[in-house]
């Protein structure tokens, strides 16, 4: 369990961006948003596509980061 939320908790930490920001460009609780970073709960494979997209919105550095910690790491 997890990788996701490292992933995620790595690019809200090196961009500076807030669970509530993120759970904000989701359209979902603050508190998911926690569990995934805290690896409580591991994200579906759609809610990661929000969180990439959401990460756009916010910044699109971030995004394209998230997806290398994520993916790119994984398979390269």
């Amino acid at each position: 369990m997890g990788k996701a939320g490292k992933a995620l908790k790595q690019v809200l930490e090196d961009y500076s961006i807030s669970q509530f920001a993120l759970a904000v460009a989701m359209d979902v609780e603050r508190n998911n948003v926690y569990r995934w970073v805290n690896e409580k709960r591991d994200p579906t494979a759609e809610t990661v596509v929000e969180m990439v997209r959401a990460l756009k919105t916010l910044n699109s550095e971030a995004a394209k980061a998230f997806v290398e910690h994520y993916l790119l790491n994984e398979i390269l």
